[in-house]
């Protein structure tokens, strides 16, 4: 079943906060490393308050992968480029949402005039951004970056 990429609505908030906290507290314990404290302050502002807020963002576009009916992945842009979300549900992980959510962030990034996009990545991603033409703006970074001028489809 194909994957569909829209933007975020107000009723998608508890299926999509479900998306991103157990992203979080699932995927990515290379980077809180099960450190309940860690984790608690990671999903603070991950809630359906802050899901509302996101989308009445006048400068970022919000998200949504979706396959059978189902919130599978949840993705943020500002428009300055900065990617704010790319979370995929657990039992979505190598779907290719993360991937068709970023294609579509880098694509409303292009039209709203940015020249690249830069993130901040978990550990647990990082390969995956670089896979996707980031590059760590230092050797030690989990800042990444990726020039726009060139086609958005350069996942491989």
């Amino acid at each position: 079943m194909k994957i569909i990429i829209r933007k975020g609505c107000d009723a998608d908030g508890a299926e999509a906060i479900n998306v991103v906290r157990r992203s979080i507290s699932e995927l990515c314990v290379a980077d809180h490393e099960g450190d309940a404290r860690e984790v608690a302050d990671w999903l603070s502002n991950k809630t359906e308050t802050s899901w509302g807020e996101w989308l009445m963002r006048g400068d970022a576009t919000v998200l949504v992968g979706v396959k059978a009916s189902e919130i599978i992945g949840v993705g943020m842009v500002d428009h300055d480029g900065e990617v704010l979300l790319n979370y995929v549900l657990p039992d979505a992980r190598f779907s290719s949402v993360s991937k068709a959510l970023l294609e579509s962030l880098e694509s409303v990034a292009v039209e709203v005039g940015s020249r690249e996009c830069v993130l901040e990545s978990t550990k647990t991603a990082k390969k995956f951004y670089e896979s996707c033409g980031y590059k760590s703006t230092n050797k030690t970074s989990l800042t990444l970056a990726k020039p726009l001028q060139r086609a958005v489809a350069d996942c491989k």
